[in-house]
């Protein structure tokens, strides 16, 4: 089952499975936008659009994502703010270089086939000293988490993968920098991380 068909199918239900449980990370994460100006920011993986009330209604913000029917169920959560939706991919943006102030990837590395072209991706459209917040579920390095590694055999062709290491990831796009990378949730499971751009 394709990625596209996964997120088709379970928009419905997208918002009870995950509404509740990731409310205060979400807006902590949204917190470190500036709260003033009139900036360009990506959001690739708006999904249903969870982030929409957590943002500065100052900036003017582009919602990328795959499917038709996430984007639809990001329609009623516009309310006052300046939002453009685009249907694409994380993996091969339709932006051009040095685009966005600023990235959110909320949900969306450890979701995509390649967590590496994403970010490379990302990268790409990012303006220099613009910001990439990231909120994932990331293994560490080194750990074996066997029974996560076993499960990612499904659930990387359902909804999302369960074998993601961000360091390697990362590693692979060096125009960006580490800046910060807190515990989230699921003892530290989920990570909120920050990366900025030479």
């Amino acid at each position: 089952m394709s990625l596209r068909h996964s997120y088709t199918v379970i928009a419905p239900i997208y918002d009870a499975l995950l509404a509740a449980a990731g409310t205060g990370v979400r807006a902590t994460s949204l917190a470190q936008l500036p709260q003033q100006g009139d900036l360009n920011i990506l959001i690739s993986g708006i999904g249903s659009g969870l982030d929409l009330p957590y943002l500065p209604s100052c900036h003017r913000y582009t919602g990328l994502d795959l499917t038709a029917a996430m984007l639809s169920r990001v329609k009623p959560r516009i309310g006052n703010l300046h939002v453009d939706l685009v249907q694409g991919d994380s993996m091969s943006l339709p932006f051009a270089d040095a685009y966005f102030d600023h990235v959110v990837l909320h949900l969306i590395l450890a979701i995509v086939p390649d967590a590496t072209a994403c970010l490379r991706e990302t990268a790409r459209v990012l303006k220099p000293g613009g910001s990439v917040l990231i909120l994932d579920k990331f293994l560490k390095p080194g750990e074996t988490a066997w029974l996560r590694r076993t499960l990612n055999l499904l659930s990387q062709h359902l909804v999302t993968r369960l074998d993601v290491v961000f360091e390697e990831v990362l590693a692979s796009v060096p125009q960006l920098k580490l800046e910060a990378d807190v515990p989230a949730l699921a003892s530290g499971w989920f990570r909120s991380i920050r990366l900025a751009k030479d």
